[in-house]
């Protein structure tokens, strides 16, 4: 078998598609759950903490980002970053909502899409196999068409 023709097999088979669509879905749904995390739930928090933003809550790792943050109060995450070396707990606490609310999701759509499988496996009727006398006259018609 050539390659091209192995690829082309293994390309349409029906897995293939459903886990490039699950992939560009997934994406896109990774989004929304970034944007609600660092939109929706995060500005409240930060309010309460205070009004840096939960993003930007870091810890210098050396003296030139130490007088940098001494200096600028209000220097962003990115800001510090393009100073030196910063230990970014509050950007990675937010990666760590994001993973669980998303987590959370899928667990909740497998979740569902089992339910659904299990009520149309209840819902299909079990194949009865034709009884003995089914059988034997269907033997009959068919000599009997034949004569």
């Amino acid at each position: 078998m050539s390659f091209v023709k192995e690829f082309k097999e293994f390309a349409v088979k029906g897995n293939v598609i459903d886990l490039a669509v699950g992939v560009i879905i997934g994406g896109a749904f990774g989004k929304i759950v970034t944007s609600l995390v660092n939109d929706l739930i995060m500005p409240p928090i930060s309010l309460l903490i205070g009004d840096k933003g939960f993003i930007n809550f870091y810890l210098p790792l050396s003296e030139k980002v130490r007088q940098f943050v001494e200096s600028n109060p209000t220097a962003s995450l990115e800001d510090a970053r393009k100073v030196g070396p910063v230990f970014a707990w509050g950007n990675f606490v937010t990666e760590v909502i994001n993973f669980f609310i998303l987590a959370f999701i899928i667990f909740l759509m497998v979740k569902a899409i089992n339910k659904m499988k299990r009520k149309q496996e209840e819902a299909a009727p079990a194949v009865v196999p034709p009884t003995q006398d089914q059988v034997l006259l269907t033997e009959i018609r068919d000599l009997l068409k034949s004569k």
